[in-house]
């Protein structure tokens, strides 16, 4: 074989080992992870801590880092180490489900209602009367006495 009938098939290999790497999930990172974990001794998240607690965890999620763990590993991991409350996010069953279905509801409400006072607005201006005169009719005397005010400021 030729160099030239080679190196097709040879980049044709490379792209198909490399299309299974990109896929994997990207590696994990402390910053990633800590605003999504809280401190277990002062009940703030794990990037603001400062309690020495807190200098461990990020210890633990560390080594849990270098040991190649990914992102919901190390979460699992954490969870198993300190409970569930060391997760920044409410568990999506029981009564902590209404953090996650309140503001769903608002806004299909909000959606609602916008739509029904669009509604009667198209309806109330298909429904008004051809515009009326801009102000209250005047008399005769009043009428001749504001063209002469009007005419005086003239430019």
């Amino acid at each position: 074989m030729t160099a030239a009938r080679l190196l097709p098939l040879v980049l044709a290999a490379l792209l198909g080992l490399a299309a299974p790497a990109a896929a994997a999930e990207p590696r994990a990172s402390l910053p990633d992870i800590e605003d999504e974990v809280m401190c277990v001794e002062c009940g703030t998240a794990l990037n603001v801590s400062e309690a020495a607690s807190a200098d461990r965890q990020r210890a633990f999620i560390r080594r849990r880092i270098a040991e190649g763990m990914t992102k919901a590993q190390i979460k699992d991991a954490l969870v198993a180490e300190y409970g569930r409350n060391v997760l920044a996010d409410p568990p999506r069953r029981g009564f902590s489900a209404t953090v996650y279905l309140v503001p769903i509801v608002l806004a299909l409400l909000a959606a609602a209602g916008i739509a029904v006072a669009a509604r009667r607005w198209r309806r109330r201006a298909a429904a008004a009367p051809a515009a009326a005169p801009a102000g209250p009719a005047l008399d005769d005397a009043a009428a001749a006495r504001l063209e002469r005010d009007m005419a005086a400021y003239d430019l």
